[in-house]
């Protein structure tokens, strides 16, 4: 049997190792890999073992460790995980689905007196890149398009591609959606390449805005019992969001004209810092 600690307190030793665990287990919670409650009451039965008193600080960091994960508890492995909340200055919608993570995000304003309501979809691979941008008009401009969805951007033989590709071809819709003018008012008084490569990096961007804010960490409430979307702040214990989410926020595109005036190439980029006079003026409401 192994020497029981005097319960005059703990040692120098017990304390540096105490100290280096409780770190260890802090940092887990703001990357997003844990930590879990096992570790958390194997952590406390060591605190325990060598004399540490109940009323000291190591104890009270715990007890707020253990109360975060208990409120944040990572959805059980699925083959879809839904997420939704306020993050990155707007409201927004995530899906983790087999092997990518469909972004959602909804802009509305009006136009000559006539309001409109869009929500513009970006689908990441597992190597965060992107394989389409999509369009949804939930109130269009003109009513007989009501509920209509359009692919803005779609790379050819996204399926088939390897997942961390740099070049890329594209096909871009011709005409696209007045109701884009709810994103950035000058948007159509741009070329199109850079109207199209703005629409894909308008996702890296709310990605990158996302996982920063997310690292430092906003917390929402837990779910309820009869709720099924999980909270946003849940996304950084996602297995298979939360690394898609974190190359995305580090990517950025830009749109070369292809070999017919409906396709283009996309070619990635290591994000750089976005010129001024390129960054939209977009208003995202929930």
């Amino acid at each position: 049997m192994g020497t029981v600690p005097s319960i005059a307190g703990p040692t120098k030793e017990a304390r540096r190792l105490a100290r280096q665990r409780l770190e260890a287990l802090e940092a887990a919670v703001r990357t997003g890999s844990g930590p879990s409650l096992a570790q958390i009451h194997d952590f406390a039965r060591f605190l325990r073992q060598y004399g540490f008193a109940p009323s000291s600080e190591y104890f009270s960091r715990l007890a707020r460790l253990e109360a975060f994960v208990r409120s944040h508890v990572v959805p059980a492995p699925s083959a879809k995980r839904d997420y939704g909340g306020y993050a990155a200055g707007c409201w927004m919608q995530v899906q983790s689905i087999f092997d990518h993570v469909l972004l959602s995000v909804c802009y509305e304003g009006a136009f000559h007196g006539r309001r409109g309501r869009i929500k513009i979809s970006h689908r990441f691979n597992r190597a965060g890149r992107i394989d389409f941008v999509e369009a949804k008009l939930l109130r269009s401009l003109v009513s007989q398009m009501d509920g209509a969805v359009r692919k803005l951007v779609t790379v050819r033989e996204f399926l088939s591609l390897e997942p961390d590709w740099w070049t890329a071809s594209a096909y871009a819709l011709r005409v696209l959606p007045q109701e884009l003018l709810f994103l950035h008012a000058d948007i159509f008084r741009y070329p199109r390449a850079e109207v199209l490569a703005w629409l894909v990096n308008i996702g890296h961007r709310t990605v990158a805005d996302l996982v920063t804010e997310l690292k430092s960490g906003p917390m929402d409430p837990p779910p309820e019992p009869e709720q099924r979307q999980w909270p946003i702040s849940s996304l950084s214990g996602d297995p298979v969001a939360w690394p898609i989410l974190q190359q995305a926020a580090f990517l950025e595109a830009c749109m070369e004209p292809g070999d017919s005036p409906d396709v283009f190439l996309v070619r990635y980029l290591r994000r750089l810092p976005v010129p001024a006079a390129s960054c939209g003026q977009a208003a995202a409401t929930p």
